[in-house]
């Protein structure tokens, strides 16, 4: 067996939940680790719409999603956390003496008292939509999410899709590329009303070009885009690029965790609303990934299970260990622990 990384509690998933976790469990003195498939802290928000404003936040009424993962960063450093990126979870084993064994598909290995999966819907990749000869052009000339905006500055850029992030990019684009062609097989959207309208208004103002139809094809030199073939109501259409968007969802897996023996309802995972435990106890799920009556998905609503889990997870770890409920505010041991007494 390789070595044995031993913690207080592993967490599975990095995004913000998972990260918000760490300040309420390092608020009671427990020890984290972080396991995530992703190579940085961030999940969805990181690698999908980093530069996106989130608008519901409490006490921001706008923070960027990197921003956000920013902050959070910034508040749990007190507490030390570790991390290991790049590493998916394959297996989730209970000890016979109490505890959980963890260990990733690179065959490192860690135990803890608790486990607290925070993995969003699971692992996640975008939909590959099905034009020939596609894979050659990826990470160079064709991407399926915007990490910098920058990346994207003085290209004749090719967006396809009819949802929210199809036309969010658009317009955010569209001020920096040097030409923007919208593409969706047919002139009604799945996105908000107003991106919509703001789009058409481009449109016809000639800042933008939007085309009915469907990429079939793709032409260049090695992984470097020139041009794309769009199959329209008229017949194909020759469409120059030299970077494609195309935003045509996410395919969400549970991956391994439908084989860890937990209740699972419809792709997510039951828990109790008291502590957010599942079905085994020591394990809990916060965030995008459990489900209970009434749960929205918001990452508000994540950090208030975050807190809740928290309370229940110091009790595994150090049972008899008198809790006393303290406020950040008015609790000199607290802030001694954040470095701000």
């Amino acid at each position: 067996m390789s070595d044995v990384t031993k913690t207080d509690v592993v967490i599975i998933g990095a995004g913000p939940v998972g990260l918000f976790a760490v300040f309420e469990l390092g608020l009671l003195d427990l020890k984290c680790h972080l396991i995530d498939i992703l190579d940085r802290p961030g999940g969805q928000c990181a690698e999908l719409y980093p530069e996106k404003p989130i608008y519901d936040i409490p006490a921001w009424p706008s923070i960027s999603a990197q921003g956000l993962v920013d902050k959070l960063t910034e508040q749990i450093a007190p507490f030390n956390p570790s991390f290991t990126f790049n590493r998916m979870v394959s297996a989730l084993e209970k000890l016979p003496e109490g505890g959980f064994r963890v260990t990733t598909d690179e065959n490192e290995v860690f135990e803890a008292k608790v486990v607290v999966i925070a993995a969003g819907g699971g692992s996640f990749q975008p939909k590959r939509p099905p034009i020939p000869g596609i894979e050659a052009y990826e990470g160079e000339s064709v991407f399926y999410s915007v990490r910098r905006m920058e990346d994207f500055r003085g290209h004749d850029l090719l967006i396809v899709g009819g949802g929210d992030s199809a036309l969010d990019w658009t317009l955010n684009l569209q001020p920096i590329a040097k030409s923007v062609t919208l593409v969706h097989r047919r002139p009604e959207f799945r996105a908000s009303p107003d991106s919509v309208n703001k789009m058409f208004a481009l449109q016809e103002t000639k800042q933008l070009h939007f085309q009915i139809g469907q990429v079939t094809a793709l032409a260049g030199e090695g992984a470097t885009l020139r041009s794309a073939t769009v199959k329209g109501p008229d017949g194909d259409v020759e469409v120059a690029c030299t970077r494609l968007l195309p935003f045509f969802g996410l395919t969400m897996k549970l991956g391994p965790i439908a084989d860890w023996g937990l209740d699972l309802h419809e792709n997510v995972i039951p828990v109790d609303t008291e502590k957010f435990q599942t079905s085994t106890p020591g394990i809990f799920a916060i965030g995008d990934i459990n489900w209970y009556p009434g749960k929205l998905k918001l990452i508000l609503s994540g950090f208030h299970e975050a807190a809740l889990m928290a309370q229940a997870a110091k009790h595994i770890v150090a049972p008899g260990e008198r809790i006393v409920f303290q406020y950040t505010t008015s609790s000199t041991s607290l802030q001694k622990k954040l470095g701000v007494s």
